[in-house]
């Protein structure tokens, strides 16, 4: 059993994965650049990075309804 404190970080931090991972797929589909500094991030970074903020945007989301 989850607490409330518990349940409130895990939709919080669930939602932050889900809005990581949404950025990173519109990234993909209207092929935004990012540049840090620099460095121009190379889209492979959110081939990666959408598979595992949507992961752990899932598991926040299964852990809370446990």
């Amino acid at each position: 059993m989850t607490s409330t404190s518990n349940k409130v970080y895990l939709v919080l931090s669930g939602t932050i994965f889900l809005l990581v991972g949404m950025l990173h797929l519109f990234r993909l589909l209207y092929a935004w650049p990012i540049v840090v500094g620099e460095w121009n991030v190379p889209q492979w970074v959110s081939y990666v990075g959408f598979p595992v903020a949507s992961g752990y945007c899932a598991w926040a989301y299964w852990l809370c309804r446990r």
